[in-house]
């Protein structure tokens, strides 16, 4: 950490503070991909003036529903400042277990009912927030490969032409396919430690899912391979590999944890080292082949299921509409639901037609922060702020965006959702899809997928939704607080 880091660090914290009605107003930190969240006990005493203006903060957002202040900082950055903050004020990092290693149902410092909705999502957070950079790495890798192997920059791929670089692509690949094969497995980890149980269990029972020796659900699928069957008491099992269920690799992961804890707070401490952890694999692995498994799996079929029959159902008209929508579903945080869904689409179908939908929407944003920027280009602090903004968008982070000027003005976040339709009708009528997820913006086009000239035609529709989202809100300025927006 640089001083000039730590110096904006501070100036965060000591603001942040009183800001908020004290420490004793605030009940614990800590941070997603972008934000740094403070829930609180109070939301009434919360005063959030001038905290847009402190270095690093891109936008201040107050959820009053969950009880939440939320600073955008962005990517990278966002990590290192909730560690100081939770370090210099001394106000608790999140955790979801008391002392017992039980997760409490009422929060112990306010007696407030936890909302388990919140709870699932902040969750969700926790889990993809972990996980997110490798599978940013597996996406980026992906994309680097495809533009080694496919037709683009001539009549043969670029491992043709240069014949040396062969060995190249074919260590990226296996580079970017371990990520993606392994993934169940790392979103077990991930969740086990989320819920606050050991988090090598969770690779552990993630290696029962992912085993070798039995045959991968999709070869089943095909009558290429036959279940393994296991006779339980009369009821023949039928096993598989769980590669690709995502869905399963969370409930075992919670599973784990539980089952961890329960162990560990009920065994007597001279067997509990042997046994706690035996028995949570144990008992995981028999619910896992025998509950688990069964009730995910039929789970991640209905997601994936329902998502394509509305894709193909409701067809241009369901892609304009969750593009024009979907930045609005980040303001209310429930976007975090969208890592499961993706990652579940990417390995039933090998591609994700949710994520250029989420960049053209998020370049709709853009294009509203460029028309707040022409309406008010003579006024110094707000060029400086939606400069700041759209280069953020560019690289896939909305929130300072949002939270920063289309929220507050109103008129570039209608014209955003707009210009982000039209957009995501185009990326229907093209057929644009990704071969991963978890970047949009200038980045994403590593992951578009080639087919149907998907490279230009990632690149047009963001244009579309950049274009046409400030011209749709240089027209709703006119109407909306025009006298405001000369």
């Amino acid at each position: 950490m640089s001083k000039n880091e730590e110096k904006d660090f501070k100036q965060i914290a000591d603001a942040v503070v009183p800001a908020i009605g004290g420490k004793d107003n605030a009940v614990e930190a800590f941070h997603c991909a972008t934000r740094l969240r403070i829930n609180l006990k109070d939301v009434s005493k919360v005063n959030t003036d001038g905290l847009a203006d402190l270095p690093l903060v891109k936008g201040v957002n107050l959820n009053t529903t969950s009880n939440q202040l939320q600073l955008i900082i962005g990517p990278g950055l966002v990590d290192r400042a909730t560690a100081y903050f939770v370090k210099y004020t001394g106000i608790p990092a999140q955790s979801n277990q008391d002392d017992t290693g039980d997760t409490p149902e009422k929060d112990n410092q306010t007696g407030k009912k936890r909302n388990w909705f919140q709870e699932f999502l902040d969750d969700l957070t926790g889990v993809f927030t972990e996980v997110l950079p490798a599978i940013l790495a597996g996406g980026i890798l992906i994309g680097l490969n495809n533009l080694l192997t496919q037709r683009i920059f001539g009549p043969e791929a670029l491992t043709k032409m240069f014949p040396g670089i062969s060995g190249i692509s074919q260590i990226i690949g296996i580079g970017a396919g371990g990520i993606f094969a392994m993934l169940p497995l790392i979103i077990a980890y991930s969740a086990t430690k989320r819920y606050g149980g050991r988090p090598v269990l969770g690779l552990a029972i993630g290696t029962v899912m992912m085993s070798q020796s039995l045959p991968s659900m999709s070869d089943v699928a095909t009558k290429a391979a036959k279940p393994m069957i296991a006779n339980v008491f009369g009821w023949q099992v039928s096993m598989t590999s769980f590669g690709g269920q995502i869905i399963v690799a969370l409930i075992m992961g919670w599973l784990v944890a539980k089952l961890d804890n329960y162990f560990q707070k009920h065994l007597p401490g001279v067997i509990q080292f042997v046994l706690a952890p035996m028995l949570t694999i144990l008992i995981s692995s028999l619910a896992l082949f025998l509950i688990v498994g069964p009730i995910g799996v039929t789970l991640s079929n209905w997601i994936t299921t329902g998502l394509l029959w509305v894709a193909n159902t409701l067809g241009v008209f369901g892609y304009a509409a969750f593009s024009g929508v979907q930045q609005l579903i980040v303001i209310t945080g429930l976007h975090n639901m969208f890592g499961a869904v993706e990652t579940q689409l990417i390995a039933t179908t090998g591609h994700d037609f949710l994520n250029p939908l989420m960049s053209v929407a998020l370049m709709g944003q853009g294009g509203g922060v460029i028309a707040y920027f022409i309406l008010n280009r003579k006024n110094k602090k707000a060029k400086e702020i939606s400069i700041s903004a759209f280069f953020s968008i560019l690289f896939g982070i909305s929130e300072p965006a949002i939270f920063g000027i289309n929220l507050v003005k109103k008129y570039p976040l209608i014209g955003g959702c707009i210009g982000g339709a039209i957009a995501g009708a185009y990326v229907y009528l093209t057929k644009l899809t990704a071969v991963a997820f978890g970047t949009t913006g200038v980045t994403g086009i590593a992951i578009a997928a080639p087919q149907n000239n998907g490279y230009v035609n990632y690149f047009i529709a963001n244009l579309i939704g950049l274009v046409f989202g400030c011209i749709f809100s240089l027209v709703m300025a006119k109407f909306i607080n025009p006298d405001k927006n000369k």
